[in-house]
């Protein structure tokens, strides 16, 4: 057995979802929403699906999607795409990230890495021979500095993987921060794989700026966004990928090779999604600021240090310093019947632990249940 995969212990996450289904808890740790999606996009899979063409759809994405997927980023990030060549249909962001990683990564190549992240990279960059390198990101505003980038960046440096919006930090990269990152990509001839899954996910009116869009990027960057995390549809897992033709052609290549298509149904659905009105965006981002700000100030009001949370579905907690956020999130399932969990889990090098990540995208009662029993808590520490 390949000792990336047999070695790997058994993730956070699957222990706090086997505790909290052992001590029947309000499970505030999973990432997706209570909310079943929207009606008219679910309507439209199942009509695709009815009715519709249910054998191989292109490999590349079903051409309707693939031109919505185009016309979707132009209007909404100014990016411009060819649906043809440099647009890519996926069975979720996860495929398109190992894709790419596998694409990009020979032996003994670097890959420049920012914790806390997503638990898939670095088994993925491991098991490709690449060699990771971590640039660490600290609370509260998990910025990315200059001496850092120094450090993490060399002649050997052939891929970055950059999560913007950040999860689980529920940060968004400043515009100085990306625009510093684009300046070592450009400076060590690196690509760039932008996780950009929860870039419609974003409050305060804000907005989104691609790592693509800024200057001697376009040339040189990945990017990686998620149908699932755009409409509530977790499970959907229908990746959206873009990237110029001369990436785009190999990151095909590996794609045809791990899941070469994603159900036709679905695809019609998204490309359907796509073109909703901006009301439809703006809708959801509101909805989910809401529940935001109703956890937040519920936490706040027991007494927890809550962080701004600008995006995601998440926030968190600080327990402050010397606290171990690993036995807070065992008694707070077993003894109190709320499952969250320890963002020590996002970082390779063990230099945070004290904080806490809740998932907010829940229905009100639930986040009132919650923290109704948050209180026994509180007061037993």
């Amino acid at each position: 057995m390949n000792p990336v995969f047999s070695d790997l212990p058994v993730t956070v996450f699957e222990t706090m979802s086997r505790l909290a289904r052992k001590h029947q808890a309000i499970n505030l740790g999973q990432g997706f929403p209570d909310d079943p999606g929207p009606d008219d996009v679910r309507e439209v899979a199942a009509d695709a699906l009815r009715n519709g063409y249910n054998q191989y759809p292109p490999m590349m994405g079903l051409p309707s999607l693939r031109e919505a997927i185009a016309a979707h980023y132009g209007r909404h990030q100014g990016l411009d795409l060819d649906p043809e060549t440099e647009v890519m249909v996926t069975s979720g962001a996860t495929e398109a990230l190992a894709g790419a990683i596998f694409a990009l990564i020979e032996p003994g190549d670097e890959v420049v890495l920012f914790e806390p992240m997503y638990d898939a990279y670095l088994p993925l960059v491991r098991r490709a021979g690449g060699v990771p390198r971590f640039v660490t990101l600290t609370p509260p505003h998990f910025g990315i500095d200059d001496e850092a980038l120094s450090a993490a960046f060399s002649e050997k440096t052939r891929l970055v993987i950059l999560n913007n919006p950040l999860n689980p930090s529920a940060t968004a990269f400043a515009e100085a921060d990306l625009a510093r990152l684009a300046g070592y990509c450009r400076r060590f001839d690196a690509v760039a794989l932008c996780d950009e899954v929860w870039e419609h996910v974003i409050f305060d009116g804000a907005r989104h700026r691609p790592l693509m869009a800024l200057p001697g990027m376009r040339e040189r960057t990945i990017k990686i966004g998620s149908a699932g995390k755009i409409f509530s549809l977790t499970g959907w897992k229908v990746g959206l990928v873009m990237a110029p033709r001369p990436l785009m052609r190999v990151l095909s290549r590996a794609h045809q090779f791990l899941t070469f298509t994603t159900p036709p149904n679905l695809q019609e659905a998204v490309a359907y999604g796509l073109a909703k009105d901006l009301s439809y965006f703006t809708d959801m981002r509101a909805g989910l600021a809401r529940s935001r700000n109703r956890l937040a100030s519920g936490l706040s009001d027991l007494g927890f240090t809550v962080l701004p949370s600008a995006a995601t579905y998440f926030l968190n907690i600080d327990l402050g310093a010397g606290a171990d956020d690993v036995a807070f999130c065992e008694a707070l399932v077993r003894e109190h019947g709320v499952a969250a969990i320890p963002v020590s889990a996002f970082y390779e090098s063990g230099s945070v632990k004290n904080l806490v990540r809740f998932c907010f995208a829940k229905t009100d009662e639930t986040l009132d249940t919650a923290l109704a029993r948050l209180p026994r808590c509180t007061q037993a520490a």
